[in-house]
């Protein structure tokens, strides 16, 4: 791996960048996300606001820490057009990324704009924030591979590879349906809290229950299931590659899969508090972000 001044600044802005999805999540958890009412850009239509609640102050520093986002990846975006030649891979990583990050931002916009924020329940709004977590694993996917490509990777060759790529298609697809309905249940469990669990369980076995609290069964069902998926995904690399790196990136994506199915269980234990729900998403970021790793080292050498 070789750190280049433009690969240390996009793994920077990588890491940056997940600081304002967990940001984003701190926002929801909190109720904050109509800290300034349905103004976007502004904020209770001024520019400059003061802000009198704490809610506000939360939604402020989450456009704030988006706003500086989007200007690290525009400098990303100018950077490689002029250290790289046309047609170079990391111009094409740098364009996607900025792609991703502005359809961020709309998505972000959307959610106020539309209101569907603070007590807002309804089935738009879960279609909603799941959307937006996909567009967020997407933008953290064309980051990583873009910083990890400015670092010396090589570029992907899915050619002759037999049924690799549709068994990393099929899993990558996983972690992603994984947080959709990760999302969603946290937004229930942000708007219909429970005081035990076995209140929690009761909820969910109510026929009458909105439909946001009987959903929370799905995101462990489907959790467990790409788990067991990607455990059985790894064995199968170590029977098949021998690159220390490929190994390495399969053996820390398993760990992160145990580490995972840990946390969630905590988080239902705890009646999903905020600071496990931050936990759990940085979790599975990192999860998302070490299987895009281990496919791009995957298609860059010889099994």
């Amino acid at each position: 791996m070789t750190l280049t001044k433009f690969a240390k600044f996009s793994w920077g802005v990588l890491a940056w960048t997940i600081v304002v999805i967990l940001w984003g999540a701190l926002v929801r958890a909190t109720g904050s996300g109509a800290g300034c009412g349905s103004h976007w850009p502004t904020c209770n239509g001024e520019i400059i606001h003061q802000p009198q609640a704490v809610e506000t102050l939360i939604e402020l520093t989450h456009r704030a820490t988006s706003g500086l986002a989007l200007i690290l990846v525009l400098v990303m975006l100018i950077w490689a057009f002029r250290a790289y030649p046309k047609g170079h891979i990391l111009r094409k990583g740098a364009v996607a990324t900025a792609f991703f990050i502005l359809l961020e931002a709309l998505l972000g916009a959307g959610l106020v704009l539309l209101k569907l924020v603070g007590d807002n329940d309804s089935v738009h709004r879960a279609i909603a924030v799941a959307l937006h977590l996909l567009n967020t694993f997407l933008l953290l996917g064309v980051m990583t591979l873009t910083a990890w490509w400015a670092s010396g990777g090589k570029a992907l060759n899915f050619k002759q590879k037999k049924l690799w790529p549709i068994w990393f298609l099929l899993g990558l697809a996983g972690v992603a349906i994984i947080g959709m309905t990760g999302a969603i249940t946290a937004l229930g469990d942000t708007l219909f809290p429970a005081q035990s669990l076995a209140e929690g369980l009761s909820q969910e076995a109510d026929p009458n229950a909105h439909f946001l609290v009987r959903l929370r069964i799905v995101h462990p069902i489907v959790a467990i299931l790409v788990g067991l998926y990607t455990l059985n995904l790894v064995r199968a690399l170590f029977g098949g590659f021998q690159s220390r790196q490929v190994l390495r990136f399969a053996l820390a994506l398993g760990g992160l899969i145990l580490i995972q199915w840990a946390a969630g269980l905590i988080n239902v234990i705890l009646l999903a508090p905020v600071w496990m729900q931050l936990l759990h998403l940085f979790l599975a970021d990192l999860v998302w972000i070490t299987y895009v790793l281990l496919a791009a080292n995957i298609f860059a050498v010889e099994a």
